[in-house]
């Protein structure tokens, strides 16, 4: 079963929402944020990034971090920007972008479930982000960024969900970037043990995104044995049918060596190769490279992606063992600086400048990866590569917030 229940929001006033909430914490460098928060004093990239209100060159782990996210937090409350609800309630979240829109469930989920295993992961997480997050909760007695997950849609819940969506938002804008944020409050004492009994009965959560935040908050429940509301994380909830991935792109910044010339030479014994300008690949197992200039489309020869085995027969997978390692020479893209990783919400455009700089030599332009297959992985107790996948649109720090 899953546990997922309502709570009490730090949440910001309906004008003000725009001013205040922002993109994750970790999709963003101390500069870019620096620049984004200039001139607005209710960013909450104050509290999720606050070293940017500390001279240039701060360490972002230093102790004056935490205890400037915690001030900054506390001026928002003591202002009135963020209020909080005065009864627990389930909340619900739609982003519109472009032509695709996705609804889910702000709650908190079980810090034991996840422990448990009900709540699956599908990522390796790295112990100083984990770090990071927990001295940022523990600052702020608060969750401020919800972990985003998924589960397998269930008819009902979509119509209860269709039904309270088509009533007036409680918060309604657009952000910079084009996408629109709405929110409506679920406190009717029926919907709520509506919602709680549906998830009841659903047998799984996976994380999408968030595994850090999600580890943090797993810590701290335990170094708290569960005081407060330390037992459960902030997430918001989406079915899988409407999750949107997009895919998560690799840099090289040199060919190990080789003449482009040589480099298709054996990117040939790999993929079947077509002299095709391809800039984003429309199907499973294609892949494109920006060499020298110009696009080519690449498709795995059968005998390399013809694996059942859910994790090897990933692209990233079969990417990395049969290219990366062998031919470019990088056995671990973890930890190697030799390669980079470009969002697909940057585009084609970015992987052409980036090569076109001089910065890099070539570029992979990937197919991204399915929900089904993340599920599938995450159900068989798997990990995926790093930078597997790229979730759009990305929730908004600040909008629903967990006081601990």
């Amino acid at each position: 079963m899953a546990i997922v229940r309502p709570f009490a929001a730090l949440r910001p006033q309906p004008d003000l929402a725009r001013e205040i909430c922002e993109l994750p914490y970790d999709v963003m460098s101390s500069a870019e944020a620096r620049q984004i928060a200039s001139g607005r004093p209710l960013s909450f990239l104050r509290v999720s990034k606050p070293e940017i209100d500390l001279p240039e060159g701060t360490a972002i782990y230093a102790p004056a971090v935490y205890a400037k996210g915690k001030e900054n937090f506390a001026q928002l409350i003591a202002r009135g920007a963020l209020g909080k609800e005065t009864r627990p309630c389930f909340y619900l979240y739609r982003q519109v972008m472009g032509k695709h829109q996705q609804t889910g469930l702000a709650a908190v989920a079980s810090c034991r479930e996840y422990q448990e295993g009900i709540i699956k992961k599908h990522e390796l997480t790295r112990v100083g982000k984990e770090d990071d997050r927990v001295r940022h909760i523990e600052a702020l007695n608060a969750q401020t960024g919800p972990a985003f997950l998924a589960y397998r849609s269930v008819r009902e819940i979509d119509d209860l969900f269709a039904r309270k969506t088509s009533a007036a938002t409680e918060i309604d804008f657009m952000a910079d970037d084009g996408v629109r944020h709405s929110a409506w409050v679920v406190d009717d004492p029926g919907d709520i043990a509506f919602i709680e009994n549906e998830f009841a009965a659903v047998p799984t959560l996976y994380i999408a995104d968030g595994h850090h935040r999600s580890a943090a908050a797993a810590r701290v429940y335990e170094a708290r044995q569960g005081a407060g509301n330390s037992a459960y994380f902030l997430a918001v909830i989406f079915p899988h049918s409407q999750m949107q991935i997009l895919p998560y792109n690799r840099v090289l910044k040199d060919l190990n060596g080789h003449a482009p010339e040589q480099l298709l030479e054996k990117l040939d014994a790999v993929f079947v190769i077509k002299d095709e300008p391809i800039a984003r690949p429309s199907r499973r197992h294609e892949l494109g490279v920006y060499l020298a200039g110009r696009w080519r489309r690449l498709h795995f020869r059968p005998q390399f992606a013809g694996t059942a085995d859910p994790i090897e027969k990933l692209d990233v997978t079969l990417l990395q063992k049969y290219v990366l390692a062998p031919i470019f020479g990088i056995d671990d893209a973890r930890t190697s600086e030799r390669i980079s990783f470009v969002g697909g919400i940057r585009g084609a455009a970015e992987l052409e400048r980036l090569v076109n700089s001089g910065a890099y030599a070539c570029a992979f332009s990937m197919f991204p990866t399915s929900i089904e297959e993340l599920m599938a992985i995450a159900d068989a107790g798997g990990i995926m590569p790093p930078k597997s996948t790229w979730f759009e649109p990305k929730l908004r720090d600040g909008m629903f917030c967990h006081m601990l």
